[in-house]
């Protein structure tokens, strides 16, 4: 009785935070359906604009998905097979991707593919025009890609090392050359995460909101989400925002259902281990074939990432760091990035805690339910659910004033899903082993907390936390919507800079954005790779 009675305290937190979390994105969703008496997703059909953005938000999303799952299964392959000077930091700039502020990596883009861009130079130079442009279905296409091959070649890469080195050896003894091998041995892991890969990138690209924003290019290349930005923040035409909102939502649930169906994936080594891929017979041909597909994705990730630096330490960088307008915005950012990180950790790991107490008992059911309450955001995107709140809260009045609780709310709620599937393993295989322990000696509360759950998962704790941050830091769905002159953050800043053409003081606001997000990482992996060193000298003296 006691055990049970213990278990239902340890549980009531996050079953309460869960609901709440459900409840508010109801409410937002609710105050959609008041502005929206007569709903008739029909009509959005019947209108040949709003039939357009709906086709285009497909296409567009289906197009980047298909160029960032093609090319990432022969550079995954080849990163996998080679080894060459510099390859650990371009893995590592392919998880910087997974993390960089939207804007940051627009603006790489374009000082690369702009049209004031190093190429234009380029072209210029020989007295040509730039053949094509940057803005619309080009420039989203371009910088999907980028951030979303580099993901998807990291997951191939986790397929392809969770092959059995005993098949490498069969297959070298079998003399297999280097086409029947991919065919035979390491196409049926990546085949495996293909689904799961393809409609998570799917997802991503379908409700991407800031890099259609910068780069959609006007009415020809407008998806759903910035229609609804569009409605309420220039027209104020609320019933059409809560109208596309609606039919957003919708989308996003059949979409979501669908990929859950067709995708099943297996469990991988968490890491890539470089050495096990020994055993292969190699040509010439096929060292040229590897060489041109790692110089190919070299080509995408690094110019740009360089050009954001190179183009931030420029004339105006003194002026920029000395704006008060400047200040104001990083404090915003770092603000409300702290406050979402720290609360969306705290609600996934109480949501753990009780999804894993059922999950030990065998009732996996539940665990899963609590859990699906918790990432309901992924079918309500965050413009959504700013939309939502906008409408809710605007009879009430003083809606600047809750502008930086609303921000905070919504970032969190966007940070939880990748939390929560950061913390989930970790904190399950924790309490596996230490569950009787804790029980048998009366281990509970903060001690249970500090001894148990801190030492043993500081590190995916503190590691949830900067993904949290940096996802926040820079984002900009929520503060476009509720941002002002008085009011806004490091993301927005940049937009206003850029949409003003003031291209050096933006260089320089990107520049800070990416050392902020690359920085919470690095200091990070600094501290535990010193902490894992002065433990080893330790147990070696």
């Amino acid at each position: 009785m006691n055990v049970s009675l213990k278990i239902k305290s340890v549980q009531l937190p996050g079953i309460l935070l869960s609901g709440s979390i459900f409840i508010f994105v109801l409410m937002a969703m609710s105050a959609l359906l008041l502005y929206s008496p007569h709903v008739d997703l029909t009509q959005i059909w019947a209108d040949p604009y709003y039939r357009h953005i709906t086709q285009f938000s497909f296409y567009q999303a289906l197009l980047s998905t298909l160029l960032s799952v093609v090319f990432a299964i022969p550079i995954s392959h080849a990163l996998f097979r080679r080894q060459f000077w510099g390859k650990a930091l371009l893995l590592k700039l392919f998880t910087t991707t997974l993390v960089l502020p939207v804007l940051v990596a627009v603006f790489g883009l374009l000082a690369i593919y702009g049209n004031s861009g190093l190429f234009a130079s380029l072209f210029s130079y020989f007295d040509s025009k730039l053949p094509f442009s940057i803005f619309g279905l080009n420039g989203i296409l371009l910088a999907h890609v980028f951030f979303n091959l580099p993901f998807a070649c990291r997951l191939f890469l986790q397929a392809l090392s969770a092959i059995p080195e005993k098949q490498h050896q069969l297959a070298s003894q079998l003399g297999m050359k280097h086409w029947y091998k991919f065919r035979y041995v390491e196409w049926p892991y990546i085949a495996g995460q293909l689904p799961h890969i393809a409609g998570l990138i799917f997802m991503l690209c379908f409700t991407s909101f800031a890099t259609v924003m910068a780069l959609g290019g006007g009415p020809k290349s407008t998806t759903i989400e910035l229609a609804i930005y569009q409605a309420i923040k220039f027209d104020f035409d609320l019933q059409t925002g809560a109208l596309l909102a609606l039919w957003q939502i919708c989308l996003c649930a059949t979409l979501a259902f669908f990929i859950q169906k067709i995708s099943s994936p297996t469990q991988l080594k968490s890491s890539y281990n470089a050495s096990i891929n020994t055993y292969h017979h190699d040509s010439w041909y096929s060292k040229c074939w590897d060489f041109f597909w790692i110089i190919v994705v070299t080509i995408l990730v690094i110019p740009p990432l360089l050009m954001v630096v190179l183009s931030g330490l420029n004339q105006q960088l003194l002026s920029v760091l000395t704006a008060p307008t400047f200040w104001l915005a990083l404090k915003n950012s770092l603000l409300i990035a702290t406050c979402a990180a720290i609360s969306a950790v705290i609600c996934a790991f109480f949501i753990l805690l009780a999804s894993r107490q059922w999950r030990l008992v065998g009732l996996n059911h539940r665990a899963d339910k609590i859990e699906m309450l918790a990432t309901v955001i992924l079918v309500t995107p965050g413009l959504v659910i700013s939309t939502g709140l906008f409408l809710l809260l605007r009879d009430i009045g003083h809606l600047s004033e809750l502008a930086f609780y609303i921000v905070v709310a919504v970032n969190a709620l966007m940070a939880l899903p990748f939390v929560l599937k950061s913390l989930t393993v970790p904190m399950l295989q924790n309490a596996q082993k230490y569950e009787r322990l804790c029980t048998s000696l009366g281990i509970s509360g903060f001690n249970r907390f500090y001894w148990i759950e801190w030492k043993a998962l500081k590190r995916p704790i503190l590691q949830a936390l900067c993904l949290s941050f940096v996802l926040s830091i820079g984002d900009l769905s929520a503060i476009a919507l509720f941002g002002s002159h008085t009011f806004n953050t490091l993301p927005l800043y940049l937009f206003q800079l850029l949409g003003s053409y003031q291209m050096q003081s933006a260089a320089v606001v990107a520049l800070v954005l990416l050392l902020l997000s690359v920085g919470v990482f690095i200091i990070i992996e600094q501290v535990f790779k010193e902490t894992t060193t002065s433990l080893d000298r330790a147990e070696h003296d």
